[in-house]
Parts: C-alpha cells; sequence; structure tokens
C-alpha cells in the first residue's frame, strides 16, 4: 500500500511538472509573437520620390500631385528646414489639397515611418545626394523621378532638364545598386528619357 501511495504522488507530480513545462513553452511563444509584432514598422505611402532644383514649384504643386495622387508635399533639405523664407514661398505654390512638411535629412529618416495611413507622400529633393542619404537612411523609396537638375559650373547637360557631374552620377549608380528604380521625366505628360543618358 505504501509503494503505491508513493507511486501515486509521483505520477501526481509529474503530471503537475509536465503543466508548469507546458505552460511555460506556451508563454515563451505569447511573448516571441508579442516582440515580433512591436519590431513591426509602419510603411509610408510614398507615392512619389522627385529630383527638382527648384523643390515645390508649378509642375510638382498643380501635375504631379495630382497625377500620383499626394495629400501631403515633403521636402527633404538641410537648408530650406530652417529657411522660413523659402518655406512661405513653396507653401504658396502648393494646392489647397496638400499639406507641406520642410524637413532636414536627418529628421525625415526619423520620422517617416511615423506616417499615417491617409497620408500619400510625395517627397521632394533638390540632389540625388539627398535621396541617396534618406535611402541608406531607411527611407523605403523605391523609385525616383528625375525632374529637373539645372546646369551649372563642373555639370554637363545629359537629358531636356538634366544636367550632372560626377558626384551626382556616382551617387545615381549607388541608388541602381540599393534596387532604386531611376527614370528621367520633367511633367506627366511628356514621355520617360533614356535613363542611360546619366552615365555616358
Amino acid at each position: 500500500m505504501g509503494n503505491y501511495v508513493k507511486k501515486h504522488n509521483m505520477v501526481v507530480k509529474n503530471e503537475k511538472a509536465m503543466k508548469t513545462i507546458s505552460n511555460i513553452i506556451k508563454n515563451v511563444g505569447r511573448l516571441k509573437v508579442s516582440s515580433g509584432r512591436k519590431k513591426v514598422k509602419n510603411m509610408p505611402d510614398i507615392v512619389l520620390t522627385r529630383i527638382d532644383n527648384r523643390l515645390i514649384h508649378g509642375q510638382v504643386a498643380t501635375q504631379w500631385t495630382s497625377s500620383v495622387g499626394a495629400n501631403l508635399l515633403l521636402v527633404a533639405n538641410d537648408a530650406v528646414a530652417s529657411d522660413a523664407m523659402r518655406q512661405s514661398l513653396m507653401k504658396m505654390a502648393c494646392p489647397a489639397q496638400a499639406q507641406t512638411r520642410f524637413f532636414t535629412i536627418e529628421k525625415t529618416c526619423a520620422i517617416i515611418n511615423k506616417a499615417s495611413a491617409s497620408q500619400h507622400i510625395a517627397i521632394i529633393c533638390e540632389t540625388p545626394e539627398d535621396v541617396l542619404a534618406l535611402v541608406e537612411g531607411g527611407v523605403p523609396i523605391k523609385s525616383v523621378n528625375i525632374g529637373n537638375m539645372h546646369m551649372s559650373e563642373g555639370k554637363r547637360q545629359v537629358a531636356t532638364s538634366v544636367a550632372v557631374d560626377d558626384t551626382d552620377v556616382a551617387a545615381f549608380k549607388r541608388l541602381q545598386e540599393l534596387g532604386v528604380e531611376l527614370y528621367i521625366q520633367r511633367t506627366p505628360s511628356i514621355a520617360k528619357e533614356d535613363i542611360n543618358k546619366l552615365f555616358k
């Protein structure tokens, strides 16, 4: 009888131990799932990324904004982010249905994944180097519209409204290496130009 009681107690203890282990495994699984969920970032709806020396102006405000359905024009430029006068002039060109933001490159990288699902964002940059900094900073840019890059000292004209120097070309090549699609197109109503012009 004594042996039976001992065996019975051992069985009960083993069953309790197995239940405890089972509960621990379940809780660990839940923690892993919960932890994984916390790491998921919001994907901003970037409907356009454009390189344009003039940033926000008529072509961007009236044609590109409506063409891509943007309701937020985000100028990513270190100088403009602290220049109230330039910001005011650009806001005047902005269509009524779109909001504007003027952020540094660093702030854009830090804040872009906090965008709400209702924000359809057009990012406008002045140079390919700025776009490259955004991509390397984690901004999920898939394609870049090369619009206006005006002629200046040291640059060569390669397309209708695009002039580049070696630094620009190096940035474009790096963007392609990172899987970013590039296309030259001044306005939505005209055809894209041969992207290989950039590298000749």
